[in-house]
């Protein structure tokens, strides 16, 4: 399937609440969406269980050369690094055994540098809650090829690590709450998106 719009997330500590907040309330048909949670190996299948229950997306531990889809959202696995490339028409995860990036396998920095420079294709990068300095490097680059840019906010963050480090270098075109990220994401993609309505979190 053509894939034209591509949502990159990365979290650390605190981000799997955001996570099922932002999931339940995004809609069916949304872009495809590449996750890196740093989190224990064990810890990621629970993950997207818990996520594919409170959202209408379908959600996946991501494998080596599955195709991305409008409506799926793929979680980087224990132990691997996330990339994603084009292959033909398509958008594909691939899994990397590299070596570990500021200390962290799978690491954001390693995702968001794969979407660097990938043709046709509408990213938002969203950089959310953490301890540390991972994503930030590649939100810039991303914001410097011109993908659009998401930084939470330090009001909605359990610790304000990561998008601090983001927001200091200039990495962020855009600063969001917890409560504004799906919205801030759909807008991203122009009107067309923001006419589908978001779901509630009490729905």
């Amino acid at each position: 399937m053509k894939t034209r719009q591509l949502v990159a997330i990365g979290a650390s500590m605190g981000g799997t609440v955001v996570l099922e907040s932002l999931l339940a309330r995004l809609p069916p048909d949304a872009p495809p969406i590449v996750i890196v949670q740093h989190t224990l190996p064990h810890f990621v299948a629970p993950l997207v269980r818990q996520l594919g229950a409170v959202g209408r997306m379908r959600v996946v531990e991501a494998a080596d050369g599955a195709s991305l889809s409008p409506g799926m959202a793929c979680v980087a696995p224990g132990r691997s690094h996330l990339v994603v490339e084009r292959q033909g028409e398509e958008l594909r995860t691939v899994l990397a055994l590299g070596p570990a990036v500021r200390f962290h396998r799978p690491s954001v920095d390693v995702l968001f540098h794969s979407l660097v420079g990938l043709p046709h294709v509408e990213i938002v990068a969203v950089l959310l809650t953490g301890m540390g300095r991972d994503g930030a490097e590649g939100l810039l680059a991303l914001r410097r090829a011109g993908a659009q840019t998401i930084a939470q906010d330090r009001g909605s963050s359990a610790i304000f690590g990561m998008p601090k480090e983001a927001i200091e270098r200039g990495a962020a075109r855009h600063i969001s709450s917890l409560d504004d990220l799906p919205h801030r994401i759909l807008a991203c993609f122009g009107p067309r998106r923001l006419s589908v309505p978001v779901v509630s979190r009490s729905a």
